[in-house]
């Protein structure tokens, strides 16, 4: 199944995008409901909650009065750790309860406020932020809740900033319009990436596009590859893997094809052929077949030997090659981009003949055969220049 994260500050509109993704046909699991769930009167989590901070926090019911247990906790970094002690293990295995009980073709929506403060982000095949300004916050807060301008400034400031959302983002919905507007962006997020993304994900199939077009530089190459690498170390632990950006979106101030290309070391391809593939595959990476082989010009040592991955995602095409610590392909890939990074005239180069092969050779296969060579002919230039500047890999 796909997995999607939905995340926003508080009177971003978040539970909008939440009740659309549902009418549309997702399954939402919605973190703030387990939360009340899971200290609900008569529950195991309640009662911790009595003992930790005395029955102050009980409304005359006897039910978790929400705001006195929120004056104490709040501002007080200890108070909520021990809070959060009691209630995040048992959303977390009620949320997997649920998630297990999806069937396998449907798009999971799991909705947390805190999902950045937390750390989750890679834990799901897609990040999706909702954003809108502080001002169109705190107005649906005081209209919506009732909430004091004081205090909805207040929880604002106690939430990850936008920035910092940002950064964790797959997809960001812009908010400050109207509800159509908001409709309209989350059904073409819906119908263009989540269900072709389940499909792909489901019957392991890679995005690849066939056609060379040239974009950038994108400044957000490399935010993006944190993302991902994010992503695929989480489904390699507990081993924790080298992994590095790699190709031409690595490389500032080059336009390339919008594919990130990340480096995978292994120690073997035993490795990569054994329980690792499966778990890229089900992070959102399957293998693409045939195993690629890339063979080095004239003078090489033998044929190099990888294991190809590739995105499922249509929104974010990616390639991940994995490769033996201290082989030939490995070690190419990374002299060949630090060497771009480092000599402006290579890089000048290198950047005149793919406008020139795209331009001419849009194929994707003709393409990769004419950068081949321009690296064969290259390779003996970023060797001098790891010699003479003690580079290593």
């Amino acid at each position: 199944m796909l997995k999607v994260g939905l995340t926003g500050g508080i009177g971003s509109g978040k539970s909008a995008v939440a009740a659309r993704l549902a009418e549309r046909g997702a399954l939402v699991v919605d973190a703030d409901r387990i939360a009340r769930e899971v200290v609900a009167p008569g529950t195991e989590g309640l009662a911790e909650i009595v003992a930790a901070f005395s029955d102050r926090v009980l409304d005359a019911r006897g039910a978790l009065d929400r705001a006195a247990l929120g004056a104490v906790v709040f501002g007080d970094e200890t108070a909520r750790r021990r809070l959060e002690a009691i209630t995040h293990p048992r959303v977390r295995a009620r949320t997997a309860e649920l998630i297990a009980a999806a069937p396998p073709d449907a798009v999971v929506v799991n909705d947390v406020p805190l999902l950045v403060e937390v750390g989750l982000a890679p834990t799901y095949h897609l990040v999706v932020v909702v954003q809108a300004a502080v001002a169109t916050r705190l107005e649906r807060l005081a209209r919506d809740r009732g909430m004091a301008p004081a205090e909805a400034g207040r929880r604002i400031a106690a939430q990850a900033d936008d920035d910092r959302r940002r950064a964790a983002a797959d997809v960001v919905l812009p908010n400050d319009g109207t509800v159509d507007d908001l409709h309209v962006a989350v059904d073409h997020l819906w119908w263009d990436r989540l269900l072709p993304y389940e499909s792909n994900v489901r019957q392991r199939r890679a995005v690849r596009p066939d056609r060379v077009v040239l974009t950038g530089p994108n400044p957000t190459w490399a935010e993006q590859y944190a993302r991902l690498a994010a992503r695929i170390r989480h489904a390699a632990a507990p081993a924790n893997p080298r992994l590095d950006h790699i190709g031409s979106t690595a490389v500032p101030g080059l336009a390339a094809r919008d594919v990130i290309d990340i480096q995978l070391t292994v120690d073997s391809l035993a490795e990569a052929d054994g329980s690792l593939a499966d778990r890229l595959a089900e992070a959102g990476f399957p293998r693409i077949p045939p195993d690629k082989r890339d063979t080095p010009g004239p003078g090489g040592d033998g044929r190099w030997e990888e294991r190809l991955h590739g995105s499922a995602d249509p929104g974010r095409p990616a390639s991940l090659y994995l490769r033996v610590a201290g082989s030939p392909g490995w070690r190419h890939a990374l002299l060949t981009r630090d060497h771009l990074r480092a000599d402006p005239d290579q890089r000048a180069a290198y950047l005149l003949l793919k406008r020139e092969r795209a331009a001419r050779a849009p194929e994707d296969g003709e393409y990769a055969t004419t950068k081949g060579r321009w690296f064969d002919e290259a390779r003996p230039r970023a060797e001098e220049w790891a010699t003479r500047t003690g580079w290593r890999p």
